[in-house]
């Protein structure tokens, strides 16, 4: 019985544990902008901050500045 019992808390354990990793897909034809030009304005839309400039919206990143749409 005991043997039994070790057996499936084994079992149990093994199935409830996942291999599954994060994938993240990154779009291949975002346009990154190292820097901002000096007269960017801060707008905010929904609560969330976007920056504009040349009518366009761009979100900030950690290795520069992406265009989104609005």
């Amino acid at each position: 019985m005991r043997t039994f019992v070790i057996l499936i808390s084994a079992f149990c354990m093994i199935s409830l544990s996942s291999c599954a990793t994060r994938v993240v897909t990154r779009s291949t034809n975002a346009t990154l902008i190292k820097t901002a030009p000096r007269h960017y304005k801060i707008v905010t839309v929904k609560g969330k901050r976007y920056y504009f400039w040349n009518g366009n919206h761009y979100r900030k990143t950690r290795k520069g500045f992406v265009i989104t749409r609005v």
